[in-house]
């Protein structure tokens, strides 16, 4: 138990730039309190004495705002990133080197009394405020992008974003614990605003074709200004009206 307790403050120290030494990790980071929590009440758990464990539970929930059903798994070398709001359900299981931040739910949609808690594999990311529900694996070093609600099996490497979550294959490898995530809506403006480009490139050949024939190919009074695409991900103001 004590080698678990040290290597749960190697991870907080691993995981955290922000962490400045093992006893700032051991006094003032809730969510390896609440693992510890989780340790002890998952051993009661596991040796017949239900009561007593969720009573541990409870506490442990009060004192850190991360509310982890003790009959849950979860693997070694996992990290509970400022903590507050994290719920883990009953038949969840979560593998090694994980890194859950806050706001994050592992939730079931069955009421029934069977495995109705996600499975989330080895070295998985999990967002801020992200959902995952319903009795399927999140496969190895996977991420879920924050306030993603996930509601169906993820392949691993993959990334997730959306709601509901859009499951996406990387190109290429990710490194580990990479917090970059695509942007969706971005990459889809992106796309359509270059096609209207070239439509518009288009047309306007076509007007001048035309005025070389003799036709009035008009004087573009009127016309919008060309919308311009992001350069280094950033959007011109002007070319929007609010």
């Amino acid at each position: 138990m004590l080698a678990t307790l040290r290597r749960d403050l190697r991870t907080a120290r691993d995981r955290d730039p922000a962490a400045r030494s093992t006893l700032e990790v051991a006094l003032c980071y809730p969510g390896v309190h609440a693992l510890w929590g989780y340790r002890v009440n998952h051993w009661l758990w596991t040796h017949r004495l239900p009561l007593l464990s969720r009573v541990g539970a409870e506490m442990t929930r009060k004192l850190t705002g991360v509310d982890i059903h003790p009959a849950a798994r979860i693997g070694e070398r996992v990290f509970i990133d400022h903590a507050t709001g994290v719920v883990i359900g009953e038949t969840a299981e979560v593998g090694a080197d994980v890194t859950i931040y806050h706001g994050v739910t592992l939730g079931g949609t069955s009421l029934e009394a069977t495995k109705r808690h996600p499975t989330i594999g080895d070295r998985v990311v999990i967002g801020a405020g992200a959902k995952v529900l319903g009795s399927f694996t999140v496969g190895a070093d996977s991420r879920i992008g924050a306030n993603a609600v996930v509601v169906h099996p993820v392949p691993p490497g993959s990334v997730v974003v959306g709601v509901p979550g859009q499951v996406i294959s990387p190109s290429r490898p990710q490194p580990a614990h990479d917090d970059r995530l695509p942007d969706l809506v971005g990459i889809s403006l992106q796309s359509l605003l270059t096609r209207v480009d070239r439509l518009e490139a288009a047309r306007a050949r076509t007007a001048v074709t035309a005025g070389a024939d003799g036709a009035a190919p008009g004087d573009g009074a009127g016309e919008r200004p060309p919308i311009r695409l992001p350069q280094a991900g950033v959007w011109q103001g002007e070319d929007f009206s609010i």
